[in-house]
């Protein structure tokens, strides 16, 4: 299908993977640049602090199923906090192989930090939606991720036509 044949083909600006991953890289942007000219953080070392602070102790298997990042990038960024003394790692008891991650006083003084601003960028970022907006914007979000997640699973794309 193209406009040449007169149907109606795929239009990038309307195309909705298109539209989620061009809004997300906006946000993601004006939101690391804040962490970096602040805080010295990457958005991975900020994922993994916000964990961290939410969870307590936990490996870095888990956070890479809870955050979707992969694992290199989680490893990168616990190197570097762990550099920077904000995050300490343990020996997990159970698996051998395996750390367990903590954040250290230093790193919850960061959080506490950091924290009110996230949700002041959130804030702002949505200051133009009314809250059912909000609350229908998050299960959508939701339901797109596990749709995303279903299709991946089944390792085809789905029919055409």
């Amino acid at each position: 299908m193209s406009a040449d044949d007169g149907e109606p083909g795929l239009r990038l600006s309307s195309y909705l993977p298109y539209r989620l991953s061009v809004a997300s890289n906006a946000v993601s942007s004006l939101i690391a640049r804040a962490y970096q000219d602040r805080f010295g953080l990457t958005i991975p070392q900020w994922r993994l602090i916000a964990v961290l602070a939410e969870e307590g102790g936990t490996t870095q298997g888990q956070i890479v199923t809870r955050t979707f990042m992969d694992k290199v990038t989680v490893s990168r960024a616990a190197q570097g906090l762990a550099g920077r003394r904000l995050i300490d790692r343990s020996e997990h008891h159970a698996d051998g192989r395996s750390h367990v991650l903590t954040l250290t006083p230093e790193g919850r003084r960061l959080y506490a930090e950091i924290a009110p601003l996230a949700l002041a960028y959130e804030a702002a970022l949505i200051a133009g939606l009314s809250p059912e907006e909000v609350s229908m914007m998050r299960r959508l979000l939701l339901r797109l991720q596990s749709a995303a997640t279903a299709l991946a699973g089944e390792g085809q794309p789905p029919p055409i036509g």
